[in-house]
């Protein structure tokens, strides 16, 4: 397996967190699958930090969200981020973060976050009204993609592409 740091950014340009040793699970042309379990991650302001437990990160290169899917004990929880499609190169695979995340607990609640700090990026960033209807745009796909539990939504694929992973290990 080959292994894959995640690297993100803000809209400035500025470092916002780095997650470490994470390993491809599966690339095609529209995705790239990677797990991580109990990695070390560091924020942009130099904090550093590990995972508790193993994950399962849905990553696209069309759509403007990323998922990552948490496997714990008392179930798989998902945490979805609005962000640009990602790209890869010699460091890694990047995306910028557009603040606004939603979370999905096992019993299929959903709580959005971080709407405040969206709103306060849009203007301190200087986000263009292109940027904000695409991530609005996103945000409404992502929310449709939950409500009718797509993949990974529907819980079986992310324990599917984990136990792949454990069978790789």
């Amino acid at each position: 397996m080959k292994r894959m740091e995640i690297i993100c950014f803000k809209h400035d340009g500025s470092l916002h967190r780095v997650w470490h040793d994470g390993y491809i699970l599966e690339e095609s042309q529209d995705h790239i699958i990677i797990v991580n379990n109990k990695v070390d991650v560091i924020d942009g302001d130099g904090r550093k930090w590990r995972t508790r437990e193993p994950a399962v990160c849905f990553f696209y290169k069309k759509k403007w969200f990323n998922i990552i899917s948490m496997i714990r004990t008392t179930g798989i929880y998902y945490y979805c981020n609005l962000g640009s499609p990602y790209i890869i190169d010699e460091e890694g695979l990047k995306y910028i973060d557009y603040d606004l995340d939603v979370k999905v607990f096992p019993d299929d609640e959903i709580l959005i976050l971080d709407k405040d700090e969206y709103e306060e990026n849009i203007i301190e960033m200087h986000y263009s009204k292109i940027i904000r209807e695409i991530i609005d745009h996103n945000f409404n796909l992502l929310l449709n993609s939950i409500k009718n539990k797509e993949i990974p939504f529907d819980k079986k694929s992310v324990l599917k592409y984990y136990n792949d992973y454990l069978k790789l290990k």
